[in-house]
């Protein structure tokens, strides 16, 4: 999740849509996850795959060429990997940056290994305690991620560890006192983002049915209280805000209760300004490559190299004809993507 600006930047193409960087990759690692998450599908699957460096190796050059600089990496978990030392090894002879995107609960077990190979972690954090473990429906998870972060503190003191939030019905009204959690266990940042509710990501095959989403959307009056929470973080909150430990400024918190508004129809869905298809990736644990997270795939990364996916027929016909404020999809994005190539890498990964 990288730093949102308020331009659509210059982009580097060539050929009409050939790219020539992608500084950012996200690699969906392992499938399986140790949620349940009432938000996500992706606990439901049965069987497991994931990206191994042997399944890497080939594609090292098309990591060099394409000037590859920041790879994520999400699932599942990818804590659940059968070989992540392995995994992380390969990215670090190529001197890639990398960061781990984790529920939390397998931190303390596995501290040694995040602390020695990743420069920063975000960790799910659905609110207070009993609020986020009753989303996760994991007992104790809050407690887990507890412990991990401070596990990783003793070997690591100063490491970047920060929280995600996904806005939704069950913790629309404790988003001030989320903030609260993250200070109290040692969180280094919080960013906000609404729940994803229309796509087929997250092991979604479908999309949900209207019930389904009504459990995890908001209603009209709860779209209202969720307005009233913001207008509460953002006062009570100022000083988080302007420091930057919360991600989101003012006007990006209150574009959450715009998403939700629109989902019910009572206002137009606006697309984010976003250049994801560009300037990055993502690789599921069966090899599929997608543009992002909610476009159709692009290629498979065991059919030809990273290089051939990216820079594919399927994906230059995409590019070509994708219009970012027109495109539904889009315009029901929840996590857009802005990077400037070129620049230096920003302290933390954040979308919005």
């Amino acid at each position: 999740m990288l730093p949102a600006t308020e331009t659509l930047l210059a982009l580097p193409v060539l050929n009409e849509g050939v790219v020539t960087s992608v500084p950012v990759v996200v690699l969906n690692a392992h499938s399986r996850c140790n949620c349940r998450c009432v938000m996500c599908d992706i606990w439901k699957r049965d069987a497991a795959s994931e990206v191994t460096a042997a399944d890497l190796e080939r594609h090292r050059e098309s990591f060099r060429r394409l000037g590859v600089r920041w790879v994520v990496l999400s699932g599942g978990e990818p804590l659940m990997h059968s070989s992540l030392s392995d995994l992380c090894t390969f990215f670090r002879e190529s001197n890639i940056r990398l960061t781990l995107l984790t529920t939390g609960l397998l931190l303390e077990r596995r501290s040694e290994e995040v602390a020695k190979f990743f420069d920063d972690v975000i960790v799910s954090l659905d609110g207070p305690a009993e609020v986020h473990d009753a989303i996760r429906r994991t007992p104790g998870g809050f407690a887990m991620i507890r412990r991990g972060i401070a596990r990783l503190r003793e070997r690591r003191e100063d490491m970047v560890i920060s929280a995600r939030t996904t806005v939704q019905k069950g913790n629309h009204l404790c988003l001030t006192d989320t903030v609260e959690a993250a200070l109290s266990i040692g969180l280094s940042g919080i960013s906000f983002l609404a729940v994803d509710l229309t796509s087929e990501a997250f092991n979604r095959p479908l999309l949900w049915p209207v019930e389904r989403q009504n459990s995890i959307a908001l209603t009209e009056s709860e779209v209202s209280s969720l307005s009233n929470e913001i207008g509460r973080l953002i006062v009570a909150r100022r000083e988080q805000i302007l420091s930057g430990y919360i991600a989101e400024n003012a006007a990006k918190l209150r574009r959450i209760v715009s998403h939700f508004r629109a989902h019910l129809g009572l206002e137009a869905a606006r697309a984010p300004e976003c250049n994801a298809p560009w300037v990055s990736a993502v690789i599921e644990s069966d090899g599929t490559v997608r543009p992002c997270f909610f476009h159709q795939p692009i290629g498979n990364i065991h059919d030809g190299s990273l290089e051939d996916a990216v820079n594919g027929d399927m994906a230059l016909s995409f590019r070509r004809s994708l219009d970012i404020p027109k495109n539904p999809i889009c315009q029901r994005c929840v996590c857009s993507l802005h990077y400037e190539s070129g620049k230096p890498l920003p302290e933390r990964l954040h979308r919005s």
